[in-house]
């Protein structure tokens, strides 16, 4: 392959060059692609902090757009740690995680000067709940036995109507409603891991502790389909509005915000090929992906997730910093970018796009139809900043086993909604039909406050997440899926092999369409010239 850039990230494809390692969901496929075809591939992992501990002393002793920490703190005062929840980060972060090394030193920070009043809570939004071993999981033993048995850890509850206040309203009219707990704190902090340029910011608060009604007018269709893109936020409609609710918010709560980046250091060491190009592989890799890839074809779908879930990611902590919310993120995207961000030449007439096994809402789940569609056309499709690599009109094709299968525990409410899907797929139809009554669907909300369910919205916002990405593109095809019937309900074509998608795709943008694939992961974003 021919380097087009000057750190050997975008290859372009030439005749005898090996074929693409690349992922399909719980499995992995080797792929040739046509010559010229432009590879695109993630940056190598950035160093990551040796002592965290100390980086993270650092910041809050020197924060940026507030006084340090212990300033705000004494004795006898009320205090609320916040933290995201499961959907970040992905794969989960190998042990300790870093949320668990930040709430253990604000921990320590707080009992020296005297503040016994503390609650932990995950910051679940919307999303289902995690389960107990899932948090002592994240935070570790010490923690979750000092707090979980005495009801100071828990999950954020968007519908408990004791649990939550109305602040008040933006200028705009948007409803300001956050759990009551973290506004009458006299002091909220936040600590964000922030994996992608969409989360953190005014994000953390504004979305991850607030009730349906108040992130509503950030996750319906008009906002999500103007929003371009997600990653990009100054150009992000959802953030706009999403800044509006945190800056009403920081009127009348102290917060503090701790935001860290990772670096891209996905597979532990023994899968490290995975995340290599594979003109670099060793003979070792090549037999040892060449065993995985068969491995993984022969057994069991569920299985081979089973076993991805139980693989952790050994990030490194790139950058921490903390403060005041938007002096705060914008070194965070600074730092994210630095690892991210890659720029190319000119947007591409087909985009191949390996879809891996996980998402943010399907740890620990399957990844139903309606999550294959998000993290195709939301996440997948949104890893832009400026203007999409495929141009408008142009074919994508997903590398995907799309199941029609759905966790009865966790998504509940998808299955619903992706019943209705016969009816229309239209999200301006979807989103006025069915937001508000998956919403305050009765059982819905009981399966969201007590049985780890997704909130009746959640199918919604995730339909909502593919929009602007499906109106995009002029034709959508999946490879060999395992059910060809919910690609069709997608409204996706499919085709039998990759090389049959292509010509497809040929069919219908020519002969000399233009042709790129993203080898992610690990994750990495475009940003085209």
């Amino acid at each position: 392959m021919t380097s087009l850039d000057a750190e050997g990230l975008v290859k372009l494809y030439e005749p005898g060059d090996p074929p693409l390692f690349l992922m399909r969901g719980e499995s992995f496929v080797y792929a040739k692609v046509p010559p010229g075809t432009r590879v695109l591939y993630p940056r190598p992992p950035l160093p990551g902090f040796a002592n965290l501990r100390a980086e993270a002393e650092r910041a809050i002793d020197h924060p940026v757009g507030m006084d340090p920490l212990r300033a705000y703190l004494k004795p006898g005062m009320k205090v609320t740690i916040a933290f995201d929840d499961i959907s970040l980060s992905l794969p989960k972060m190998r042990s300790p995680d870093c949320r668990q090394v930040v709430i253990e030193l604000l921990l320590e920070r707080l009992a020296a000067a005297g503040v016994d009043d503390v609650h932990l809570v995950v910051a679940v939004c919307l999303h289902r709940h995690m389960h107990d071993w899932e948090i002592k999981e994240m935070l570790g033993r010490r923690i979750f036995n000092a707090h979980w048995p005495k009801g100071t850890l828990y999950n954020y509850d968007a519908e408990d109507p004791e649990g939550n206040i109305v602040l008040g309203h933006t200028d705009h009219g948007e409803i300001v409603e956050i759990q009551k707990r973290a506004a009458t704190s006299d002091l909220l902090i936040y600590v964000n891991l922030n994996l992608v340029a969409l989360n953190g910011g005014h994000k953390s608060v504004g979305v991850g502790l607030a009730t349906y009604r108040c992130i509503r007018p950030n996750h319906n269709c008009e906002t999500q389909m103007n929003s371009r893109s997600f990653n990009d936020p100054p150009r992000s409609r959802m953030h706009q509005v999403i800044d509006r609710i945190g800056r009403y918010v920081e009127k009348h709560v102290k917060v503090f915000h701790i935001e860290m980046t990772v670096n891209t250091d996905t597979f532990p060491g023994y899968l490290g090929y995975m995340q290599t190009q594979e003109t670099t592989w060793s003979w070792f890799d090549k037999v040892s992906a060449r065993v995985t890839q068969g491995f993984l074809q022969c057994t069991p779908l569920a299985l081979n997730r089973q076993i991805f879930f139980a693989n952790k990611a050994p990030y490194g902590v790139t950058s921490i910093q903390a403060g005041e919310a938007e002096a705060v993120h914008q070194l965070t995207l600074k730092h994210l970018y630095q690892q991210q961000l890659i720029r190319v030449q000119g947007q591409c007439d087909i985009l191949i796009v390996p879809i891996p096994y996980v998402m943010p809402y399907s740890v620990h789940s399957v990844m139903n139809p309606i999550l294959v569609y998000a993290m195709g056309l939301g996440y997948m499709f949104n890893f832009y900043k400026g203007k999409p690599l495929l141009k408008a009109g142009g074919s994508i094709i997903f590398l995907h086993p799309l199941e029609n299968k759905f966790d009865p525990v966790h998504h509940p409410s998808y299955s619903d909604l992706f019943d209705k899907l016969q009816i229309t797929r239209d999200p301006h139809e979807v989103d006025r039909r069915w937001a508000d009554a998956l919403a305050r669907d009765e059982r819905y909300i009981r399966l969201y406050r007590f049985h780890h369910g997704y909130h009746g919205f959640h199918p919604v916002s995730m339909w909502n997440w593919g929009a602007h990405g499906m109106k995009h593109c002029g034709q959508v095809i999946i490879v060999n899926p395992r059910s060809p019937e919910a690609a069709q309900r997608l409204g996706w074509e499919t085709a039998p092999t990759l090389e049959d998608a292509i010509a497809q795709a040929r069919a219908k943008q020519g002969a000399a369409a233009s042709i790129s694939v993203i080898h992610s992961p690990p994750i990495a974003m475009w940003e085209v010239e």
